[in-house]
């Protein structure tokens, strides 16, 4: 089981360079690109809470279907898979695994990035928070996952970037788990991943071959 965003695809990249091009086309200050990803907090700021901010701030400067537009398809418009884990993906489904992203967020957006990226040809399924109507960690959304590929969620692995989402998902369910560092130290004291990788690549070249 896979997390999509920042895990699969950096997400936040792609919604960086859409910000930036978002500030350059209302001639706003670049300055607020920093203000703009720290309100985002990586998506997990709910998406009328950070069209709230924006509205409010760029009143009389930017119209509202802009701001709409940004945050609907801006990064989804950017995102894009790395080769490296396109072919981490493809050795792991040779390898007779079967892979199903797990995604918080709603499922216009979410299913967008999947599409643009080619992940739906390269993963057996995939569940989306809105969709299911549960949300990593909640337990429910994985066994929803392991519905969706008629698996069993038995020698399951978790990887993702989130340790509250994914990581502590998994340790609910006593599953094996892969922390998506992307540089950053584990500051969790109460659980732990199984193991730690630095990109998605790695993380599922360690499950394949801890498993043989």
């Amino acid at each position: 089981m896979l997390d999509l965003d920042n895990t699969l695809v950096d997400r936040d990249a792609a919604f960086h360079d859409a910000v930036t091009a978002f500030l350059t086309e209302h001639r706003l200050p670049h300055t607020d690109l920093t203000w703009v990803m720290a309100l985002d907090a990586s998506g997990y700021t709910a998406r009328q809470d950070v069209a709230a901010a924006m509205t409010d701030r760029y009143q009389g400067l930017v119209p509202t279907t802009a701001i709409q537009a940004l945050l609907d398809h801006g990064t989804a418009d950017r995102v894009v898979l790395a080769e490296l884990s396109r072919e981490a993906l493809d050795t792991a489904r040779t390898d007779g695994w079967t892979c199903v992203i797990v995604t918080n967020g709603r499922t216009v957006q979410q299913e967008a990035k999947i599409r643009r990226t080619g992940l739906d040809q390269l993963v057996q399924g995939w569940v989306i928070s809105e969709a299911v109507g549960c949300k990593k960690p909640e337990p429910e959304i994985f066994h929803a996952a392991a519905d969706a590929v008629g698996a069993s969620l038995a020698d399951a692995w978790v990887i993702g970037d989130s340790p509250h989402a994914d990581i502590a998902g998994a340790y609910t369910l006593g599953l094996r788990s892969v922390w998506v560092s992307n540089g950053r130290p584990w500051a969790q004291e109460s659980y732990q991943p199984t193991h730690v990788a630095v990109d998605v690549a790695i993380a599922i070249d360690h499950v394949i071959t801890a498993a043989r």
